[in-house]
This record gives structure tokens, C-alpha cells and sequence, in this order.
């Protein structure tokens, strides 16, 4: 099975399977979605570089990828972003599996130290907390707008899935896709992890510089965590939507931002569980 050329190095690749189907047995090739590791850093100028995190990934879309997480992990302010580089060819096989980006300020060097001890000790944080300490961080949603049309909504997964190149090959990919409010897509990003698709298509946005996107709907695929709603609620994203449920805490998140989020998008139906009014349900209603 040919692997598609258009899409990044080592994003799909190519695996022998033993394919079991009933009393029938095939020995053959089978493409699979590709994971490796993604070291980040950052620094200001004449500053050495600050090691932030290391994340599983799947390759494409790195300088993307880098600079969604630093925005949505706080750690980026408007436009502070200079360029991205990616790691030295010259020292390394895979040059794409580590990224520096380059900010107009310098970084706290014990930023990277301070973000995994937060991380690690998270499990242990009430949920009010962690919703306080988003509700700092990211800036307030206008109210009311923008107002979709529930036919816009129930179209979308079909849109995400049309888009969606990787995913038809290997079944493997979550996916993010960004759309506006008549359902016409904007951008979509696959990754092994639902989070990381997320920062991918946030990073694509920054460097195109539309922050923040308080005109656009998020669709996800899989469920909706804390950390999705997070991280949509600092690129300013109003309304969020789902194939599958979202968990209490990202309810309490998005209610406690003012974001309208959708939970299981599928065919016809959804269950919207907060901020309802910016889904225009009269047409329902009236019935």
C-alpha cells in the first residue's frame, strides 16, 4: 500500500499485519499513524535556549505544534513570536523531533522546571482551582455571539471528515478542525494525540496571527477533556463541538468562560451542555 506523498515524513507509515477476519487469514501491508517524540524550547534574544516540555507526537506540523503549546500552556503573549527553527541536520537523523521557538523577550529559564512540577502535581488540585487558574489566563469570551444555526452544526463532522487525509488510511488520527460560522472549514490538524491536533491547529492560527478566534466553532473528534477546553478558551474560541461526551470538569469549565459546548455530534443530533444561546434552536421551538 503506497503511502500518500502529500502528507508530512513520518506521519503515516507502512507495517506488516497479520490480518485475521472470521476463518480467513491474510498476511499484508497495513499503514499506520506515526508517533515520536517532540522536544520544545524556547528563548528570547542572546538567551540560551529553554527546555519546556517533551511530547509524543505525530510528526508534521512542528513549528505548529511548538508554538500552539507555548500558547496555550500561557507561556506566549501577542505576537512575541520571532520564528521557529527546527533542530540541526547536522547532528541529527530526525531533524523535526525537536523545535526552538524564538520570542522578541527572553523566558524564564526555570519555566520548563516549574510547568512539569505543576503538571505532575495537578492530580492532586481540586477542579475549582484548575478552573480559576484557566479563567486567569484566558480572555474573556464576548457574550451571546456569534449565533450558529443548528444546521451548521450537524454538518460539520462530515466537513472534518472530508478533510481529514491521514485518518481515512489508517483509522489511527484524532483530528481538529476549525470552521466558521456558516460551516466553511478553515484549517484541520491530526495527531496520535487529541491534544496535540488541538495545538497544531491554535499554533497554525498565532502564526497567522487571527488571535483570538471569537468568530469560530471547534470541532473535535473523541470526547471532550478539561484540557481541550483549556486550551480552546485561551485561543478564544467560543463555541466547541464534539462527536463524543465531554467530562463534568470540562462543563464546569466552559460554563465557568462562557463557552457553548456540544457533545455528541452525531447525525442529526447533539446535546449542547452549556451556554446554549449561541445555537439557533427556534426552528425547534416552534414546533
Amino acid at each position: 500500500m503506497p503511502l500518500d506523498p502529500v502528507l508530512p515524513v513520518r506521519h503515516v507509515t507502512s507495517t506488516k499485519v497479520v490480518a485475521v477476519r472470521g476463518r480467513e487469514l491474510e498476511l499484508r501491508d497495513d499503514l499506520v499513524v506515526g508517533e515520536e517524540p517532540l522536544e520544545i524550547r524556547a528563548a528570547g534574544p542572546r538567551q540560551t535556549p529553554v527546555n519546556i516540555a517533551v511530547t509524543m507526537r505525530t510528526p508534521g506540523h512542528e513549528k505548529e505544534l511548538a508554538v500552539g503549546f507555548l500558547t496555550t500552556e500561557g507561556l506566549l503573549e501577542d505576537n512575541e513570536v520571532l520564528g521557529v527553527d527546527v533542530g540541526d541536520p547536522g547532528f541529527m537523523a530526525d531533524p523535526d523531533d525537536a523545535v526552538l521557538v524564538r520570542l522578541a523577550r527572553k523566558i524564564d529559564p526555570s519555566i520548563g522546571e516549574r510547568r512539569h512540577f505543576i503538571a505532575t502535581a495537578s492530580c492532586g488540585i481540586c477542579g475549582k482551582a484548575s478552573i480559576e487558574e484557566v479563567a486567569v489566563r484566558a480572555e474573556a469570551l464576548p457574550k451571546g455571539l456569534p449565533v450558529v444555526v443548528r444546521s451548521v452544526i450537524v454538518g460539520l463532522p462530515d466537513r472534518l471528515r472530508e478533510a481529514q487525509a491521514a485518518f481515512e488510511r489508517t483509522g489511527g488520527f484524532h483530528a481538529a478542525g476549525l470552521f466558521e460560522t456558516d460551516g466553511r472549514l478553515v484549517a484541520v490538524r491530526e495527531d496520535v494525540g487529541r491534544h496535540n491536533a488541538l495545538d497544531k491547529l491554535i499554533g497554525s492560527r498565532v502564526l497567522a496571527r487571527e488571535l483570538p478566534l471569537w468568530d469560530r466553532i471547534l470541532l473535535v473528534s473523541g470526547r471532550v477533556s478539561f484540557e481541550i477546553v483549556q486550551k480552546a478558551a485561551v485561543a478564544g474560541i467560543p463555541i466547541v463541538c464534539a462527536v463524543s461526551a465531554p467530562s463534568d470538569l470540562a462543563i464546569r469549565l466552559a460554563d465557568r468562560v462562557g463557552m457553548t459546548l456540544v457533545g455528541f455530534l452525531r447525525g442529526d443530533g447533539f446535546n449542547v451542555y452549556t451556554h446554549d444561546g449561541r445555537i439557533d434552536l427556534r426552528d425547534l421551538m416552534a414546533l
